[in-house]
């Protein structure tokens, strides 16, 4: 029997109805939030998607495709005013050198210490800059590149298992020579696999740890430093 309600005395819905109407409620409820998770997911599978594939890419006819998103990859150094040259001469501008790596290669070298097949580095040189803004002293990075050169591994494709490629203006880039210095100054001072690992800061411990560090590097990093000699006029 239905309670009516008195001026001193608010109604009371019998507890049978008021479970139908709470049952109707959450329904509709658990259906908008069904309707707006269908909706939503596409963008966020979207927006949190993995990123493009950084396997190398070469055209028909054996040019390197610029990987255009190299600067998502994993980031391993920076160089300033770096040369391997003892007769090298300071330039009239500064530069900065700036390391990257694809992440797969980047993982399977903190678990195993050394390079698999696929591993792509992007060099980027850029040039520094001074005064601008409120910077006084020191020096940053332009935004301009005034270099990009690309180091792969890939012994079913190379002879030596890597190629380097250097980049100008253009998206594709013809393999350098093998007959280069760049090959035989990787090959017999590169810390691990003709890599310069010697110079990333994160990734020497693991090689030590994990004991990949070639043996010509360690030779060379354990030789006593040469005593400069004194001038002397004749």
């Amino acid at each position: 029997m239905q309670r009516i309600a008195s001026p001193m005395q608010p109604a009371v819905w019998p507890s049978e109805e008021c479970g139908a109407i709470l049952s109707t409620m959450i329904g509709k409820m658990i259906f908008i939030l069904l309707s707006v998770a269908t909706l939503v997911s596409p963008i966020a599978l979207r927006e949190f998607a993995a990123p493009p594939n950084s396997a190398p890419e070469f055209t028909s006819d054996g040019q390197l495709k610029l990987p255009e998103h190299y600067r998502e990859w994993v980031y391993l150094t920076t160089g300033f005013d770096m040369s391997y040259s003892p007769a090298a001469q300071a330039g009239d501008h500064h530069m900065f050198d700036n390391v990257f790596v694809n992440p797969e290669a980047y993982k399977a070298f903190v678990e195993t210490g050394t390079w698999p097949d696929q591993t792509m580095f992007v060099l980027e040189v850029r040039g520094a800059q001074g005064k601008g803004s409120i910077n006084q002293r020191g020096n940053y990075q332009g935004t301009g590149i005034m270099g990009l050169e690309v180091h792969i591994k890939d012994s079913a494709r190379f002879p030596g298992n890597w190629a380097f490629f250097g980049f100008d203006d253009g998206k594709t880039a013809k393999m350098t020579p093998t007959s280069a210095s760049c090959y035989t100054c990787h090959s017999e001072h590169g810390a691990v696999d003709t890599t310069f690992v010697q110079f990333y800061p994160t990734l020497l411990p693991i090689a030590k740890s994990k004991g990949t560090l070639a043996a010509a590097y360690q030779k060379e990093t354990a030789a006593p430093p040469q005593k400069s000699q004194p001038y002397s006029q004749k």
